[in-house]
C-alpha cells in the first residue's frame, strides 16, 4: 500500500516492514532505487523536472521526516510512521550482518566512508563491508567505479551524496550497475561515522530533530521555513 503525495507514492509501512522489504531487493539484481524524501526533496520533485524525474524512477520511497507526515495526513491518508534513512540503513546492515548480505558505501567527505566503515565492523559483529569510495569524484571516474561495484557482486549501496544529486546519480546509473539496491542516504556516513552526532532519542521520539539540525547546522533555517509553505500546498 503507498499514498501519493504530490502524485508521488509514498510507502505505508513500519520500519520493520521496509526492512523485510527492501533485504528482499537482494537476489534479484535488478538495481532497486530507494529513496527516502523528506518535506524538502518533495518540494524538489514538484518544482525541479530532473528531480521530478528522477524520483519517478524509484522503486521503493519511504517518509524520511514529520514534513512527509504532517502532509499524508493533511490528505487524509495519514502514514504509519517515520521510516528515517539512517535508520532503515542500519537496520538492513544489522540483518544482513545475521542472515547474509554485503555493502558498498559511496559518498561524503574524503576519509569519512572509510571511517564509517571502521565504526561499523566495530558496531556490528559480521557485516561485510566490501568497499568505499567519497563523494568528491568527477563524471570521468564513475566509469571505473561503477565497474568496481559490479565487480564486488554488491546487495546494497549506499549513495549518500546529499539531495538532489544521490537521487540524479542513481537515475542516470540504474541500467549501469548490476545490485540488489542502492539507496540514498544524504549524511548517514557522517552519523555512522560519529563526524556528526545524532539527535538524542527524545527529540527523535518528539519529533523535533530538525531543531536539533537547525542548531547544528543554521544554514538549514531557510529549508525549515518554507515548511509550512509547502504544508498550504498540499490538498485533497
Amino acid at each position: 500500500m503507498s499514498v501519493s503525495i504530490l502524485g508521488l507514492p509514498i510507502q505505508n509501512v513500519t520500519m520493520s516492514e521496509a526492512v523485510d522489504d527492501v533485504y528482499g531487493f537482494f537476489g534479484a539484481r535488478e538495481s532497486k532505487i530507494v529513496v527516502t524524501p523528506n518535506a524538502e526533496i518533495l518540494q524538489m520533485y514538484s518544482t525541479d523536472p530532473a528531480m521530478k524525474e528522477a524520483l519517478e524512477k524509484a522503486d521503493y520511497i519511504v517518509p524520511d521526516g514529520v514534513g512527509v507526515l504532517l502532509a499524508a495526513k493533511r490528505l487524509g491518508t495519514p502514514l504509519k510512521e517515520k521510516v528515517a534513512g539512517v535508520e532503515l540503513s542500519r537496520n538492513l546492515l544489522e540483518k544482513a550482518a545475521k542472515e547474509g548480505g554485503n555493502v558498498y558505501l559511496l559518498g561524503a567527505k574524503p576519509g569519512v566512508a572509510a571511517e564509517a566503515k571502521r565504526c561499523l565492523e566495530e558496531e556490528i559483529p559480521g557485516i561485510s563491508i566490501v568497499g568505499v569510495r567519497d563523494g568528491y569524484f568527477k563524471p570521468e571516474d564513475e566509469p571505473a567505479i561503477i565497474e568496481e561495484i559490479n565487480a564486488l557482486n554488491v546487495d546494497m549501496l549506499f549513495v549518500c551524496l546529499g539531495a538532489p544529486k544521490q537521487e540524479l546519480w542513481m537515475a542516470e546509473h540504474k541500467s549501469d550497475l548490476k545490485i540488489g539496491v542502492m539507496l540514498g542516504l544524504g549524511g548517514s556516513l557522517d552519523i555512522f561515522s560519529h563526524t556528526l552526532k545524532r539527535a538524542s532519542q527524545w527529540m527523535i521520539n518528539c519529533r523535533v530533530e530538525w531543531l536539533y539540525r537547525v542548531i547544528k547546522e543554521p544554514y538549514r533555517i531557510g529549508r525549515i521555513a518554507s515548511l509550512p509553505k509547502f504544508l498550504l500546498s498540499i490538498k485533497k
